[in-house]
């Protein structure tokens, strides 16, 4: 009996590992909030230098590094916006709250945790999808 009971405590124990395996990180569509109309753009992200924690952004809220935040040129702020790297398939959330970015063929400027988020901080710049209702 004690036996029988090890031998499924085992399997159980693989199963719960198998299944927590197979969990993948990249946010499914239906997750990026709002009721309209989902809009996609591929280009270059970069993120903010620590020169710029604590100015003031564009919105007026305070520039936070391990805030999930970024800059956009044209969306509104407060726009969730779903930015997945494609050389890794790492995506991440991220709130626009500033303008920008302002170097030629990027289209996004992401928080120093959202460039983490995404493992793009050794390259610095990193070919994207980002994806926001609208």
């Amino acid at each position: 009996m004690f036996k029988h009971n090890r031998i499924i405590s085992l399997v159980l124990l693989l199963s719960i590992v198998l299944i927590a395996s197979c969990h993948r990180k990249v946010i499914p569509n239906a997750d990026i909030p709002g009721n309209g109309t989902l809009h996609t753009e591929t280009g270059i992200a970069s993120y903010y230098a620590d020169k710029f924690i604590g100015h003031v952004t564009a919105s007026g809220e305070i520039y936070v590094s391990s805030k999930n935040t970024a800059a956009h040129k044209q969306l509104s702020f407060g726009t969730i916006v779903k930015v997945t790297n494609l050389t890794n398939n790492k995506s991440v959330l991220v709130k626009v709250n500033d303008r920008g970015p302002f170097a030629a063929g990027r289209i996004i400027d992401l928080s120093k945790s959202a460039a983490a988020s995404i493992d793009m901080i050794t390259t610095g710049i990193v070919k994207v999808t980002i994806q926001y209702r609208k």
